[in-house]
């Protein structure tokens, strides 16, 4: 298909939003995204999905994907349930400011074929809740898992008479040139995915919302319980075979409790190797990421880096020392690999959070698995991360939790340290902008004294 074949779908989606919007209602808005959300959360096409997801891209795992599928959409419906995306937001009589919801246009979505059918879900759900349309530019190895999303969306769109338009998808063969001319004729774009895929959305010429990388370091320190920090540890690490951007890629351990962790990270299922060197070979075998381990059940990662390890091994930590580019297990693994990092003192081991940090995945995660309530905040202080996760499986907790206050997401903006104009979790409001009326209230001009008394104290005038 040329750029001109997708100007036409473009127009095609301008066309159904503008309908969309002139005849809208917040009733309208959440019936489609319930629509939405029910064309992913039945049990039976939930499966459906999965099993295609993980036959298709070759990422993951059936059982996990559901989850995730449910979870993931359960939550940002929980999340958006009563929220004003129609008429008017706030009235303020004080300011004189009535503040009026208004759609942001045609959504050009960019989705990861780590999750081809939870993220397009979660922003079609988004898009629709705040008036938008939507055009999905799935990756190549994700495209069967979107056209059957969207098809099951278009099966539910005619139950309630929604016009199937407002959805709609670039059609395979996916391209680059593609999804360019996508970004470049939508309103707004939501990228997810390959730092290319970021970078080129962030200079499209229309306004991006995107996410950074992931490479999250956790630290445990000598007042954890180990017991449930090792447990929590292994079930993020190993969700949906650590597709995650949020799945823990490093652990800092202080070295009063190294030992003790190590012991009960075994008896939680992470077996550690003491052979870097051997790992690295294998696992970046001519400079890139091995595609028999990226992804792969804990049997297949173990076979494809040819390991001695107990039975019961659901994944591997590797001791070292490096950070940076000459150390690749500082980075992110996409796999159920850990790098496992000893440090002197809690102090040392934000530091290595640190460099770890500044090296890949900076402003997106980091973890802590403490009691000591002052920490969190040294950590906070000290990394640059947009979330610190305490005492919880990163991967739950930091794209929504039920037991947490987080928005349920699978798009984790990064701030300025990982490139993105947003630190949030993506969720509903970045989909949606409002037009404000401004009236004229009683003057509030304050005094110069009111302004400046207190400095005219400290400094004198």
């Amino acid at each position: 298909m040329s750029q001109d074949g997708i100007e036409a779908i473009v127009e095609l989606s301008r066309a159904a939003q503008a309908r969309y919007e002139t005849n809208g209602s917040q009733i309208r808005y959440d019936r489609a995204a319930q629509a939405v959300a029910w064309a992913i959360m039945e049990p039976t096409r939930n499966r459906t999905l999965a099993e295609l997801a993980v036959a298709t891209t070759g990422l993951g795992n059936v059982p996990d994907k559901i989850i995730k599928n449910h979870r993931k959409t359960l939550g940002l419906m929980s999340d958006i349930k009563d929220s004003v995306t129609f008429g008017v937001i706030s009235d303020d009589p004080a300011t004189g400011i009535t503040e009026i919801a208004r759609a942001k246009g045609v959504v050009g979505a960019i989705v990861p074929s780590t999750n081809p059918a939870a993220t397009p879900a979660n922003n079609i759900i988004n898009a629709l809740k705040c008036g938008n349309s939507i055009v999905v530019a799935p990756s190549p190895k994700g495209v069967a898992s979107c056209e059957t999303l969207i098809g099951y969306i278009h099966d539910e769109f005619a139950k309630i008479g929604e016009d199937p338009d407002l959805v709609q998808m670039v059609p395979a063969p996916g391209s680059k040139e593609k999804t360019q001319a996508l970004m470049e004729n939508c309103d707004m774009i939501v990228a997810t995915g390959s730092q290319n895929n970021v970078h080129r959305a962030q200079t499209a010429g229309t306004p991006a919302v995107a996410v950074g990388a992931g490479n999250v370091t956790v630290i445990v320190d000598e007042t954890a319980n180990l017991a449930q920090a090792a447990e929590k540890i292994r079930a993020s690490k190993c969700f949906d075979n650590a597709t995650s951007c949020s799945s823990e890629n490093a652990v800092v351990v202080v070295d009063a409790v190294y030992d003790a962790f190590v012991a009960a990270m075994a008896e939680a299922g992470g077996a550690l190797v003491d052979d870097e060197a051997n790992v690295v070979a294998k696992l970046w075998p001519g400079g890139h990421l091995n595609r028999s381990v990226i992804a792969q059940d804990a049997d297949k990662m173990i076979a494809a880096l040819d390991l001695d390890v107990p039975e019961w091994t659901d994944y591997i930590a590797v001791p070292t020392s490096g950070i940076g580019p000459d150390h690749p297990l500082s980075g992110e693994k996409l796999s159920r690999v850990l790098a496992l990092y000893r440090a002197s003192d809690f102090d040392t081991a934000v530091q290595i959070t640190r460099d770890i940090q500044l090296y890949q995945g900076a402003g997106h995660s980091v973890g802590l698995h403490s009691v000591n309530p002052d920490r969190p905040m040294v950590l906070a202080n000290a990394v640059p991360t947009s979330r610190v996760i305490v005492n919880q499986a990163h991967t739950f907790a930091t794209g929504g939790s039920f037991t947490n206050g987080m928005p349920f997401s699978l798009s984790m903006g990064c701030g300025t340290w990982g490139g993105n104009s947003v630190n949030e979790n993506v969720n509903y409001r970045h989909f949606m902008q409002s037009t404000k009326i401004i009236r004229e209230i009683p003057s509030r001009e304050p005094s110069l004294d009111d302004i400046f008394a207190d400095y005219w104290t400290a400094a004198g005038q």
